[in-house]
């Protein structure tokens, strides 16, 4: 069975891209716009990755991070960051983020960093 895939961005496009970058190889279990909706569908769902956005609104991703790792210490959080964000991908790791991938996406970088944190 596939690991289950929470995808987090509050850009359309970019969960959509995501989703066709990870589509075969994941389950995608469900979508949030924002790290408020995150956390929520990370309970409801439990899924084994979740590819959370830095900065969002409402609950950006380190928060969102951080309250997910709270709930569940061996969750596993890949950020998705824009290039030049080095000081929000230090917050996150501080929050318990296991690995990044910068955008804009490429399939190979997003798969690896997948398959670097999926459980085994």
């Amino acid at each position: 069975m596939a690991p289950g895939v929470l995808i987090v961005d509050d850009s359309h496009f970019m969960r959509n891209l995501l989703r066709q970058i990870l589509e075969g190889e994941f389950d995608i279990v469900g979508e949030a716009s924002n790290g408020a909706e995150a956390v929520k569908l990370y309970k409801e769902n439990e899924p084994d990755i979740v590819m959370m956005d830095v900065v969002m609104p409402k609950c950006n991703g380190i928060k969102a991070t951080a309250a997910i790792k709270k709930l569940d210490s061996d969750a596993k959080v890949v950020m998705c960051t824009s290039v030049g964000q080095r000081e929000k991908m230090k917050l996150a790791v501080k929050a318990g983020a296991d690995g990044y991938v910068t955008k804009p996406f490429e399939e190979p970088t997003v798969m690896e960093a997948l398959n670097d944190v999926v459980p085994a």
